[in-house]
């Protein structure tokens, strides 16, 4: 799969990986283990088997004027995952620039082969991934150790694409 990242400013990095490790520290596999080098909080806008040809200049484009676009993050997503197993996600609030940015990188993608169809406009749901795939006890236990989960206010300001065939990462925009 090919990916389309949104990654955040260095405060809004430090605040999500600190609600990984606090979930890892009580015993929940968040994503603070993830092992992967280029691993770090981001928000999907979208996910396809491959890209159209000239994709790339055009999300640089988009992306460039798009960003640093300013968030917050807001509440709990649970998302199923194989079998009984769900994903806990820190919600992100769809603002108006927000969803036309989604809506801008989709039009770039209009004929990317076999997109993700938990990523297209009208089903998608953004969002920041805290955990991997967990029992229902760990959701459970997850939500004791995160108590009432406050909002946070913060910002994207970079963006990149994701190869997961090659396990690399392309900046995407201007830094």
């Amino acid at each position: 799969m090919q990916t389309v990242e949104l990654l955040c400013d260095a405060p809004l990095d430090r605040a999500v990986r600190a609600v990984w490790q606090r979930l890892a520290d009580g015993g929940v596999d968040s994503l603070a283990d993830n092992p992967h080098p280029g691993h770090r909080p981001h928000l999907t806008l979208a996910a396809c088997a491959r890209m159209p040809d000239g994709a790339v200049e055009r999300l640089d484009r988009l992306l460039t004027d798009a960003l640093p676009l300013t968030v917050r993050l807001t509440g709990l997503l649970s998302f199923s995952a194989r079998s009984r197993r769900r994903v806990l996600s820190w919600s992100v609030v769809p603002t108006v620039e927000l969803m036309r940015l989604h809506q801008g990188v989709w039009e770039v993608l209009e004929h990317a082969e076999e997109p993700d169809p938990h990523y297209v406009p009208g089903r998608w749901s953004p969002h920041v991934g805290l955990t991997r795939r967990l029992a229902p006890e760990d959701v459970t236990l997850a939500h004791a150790l995160l108590g009432r989960h406050p909002d946070l206010t913060g910002a994207f300001d970079a963006a990149r694409g994701f190869d997961s065939a090659t396990q690399r990462a392309r900046p995407l925009g201007s830094p």
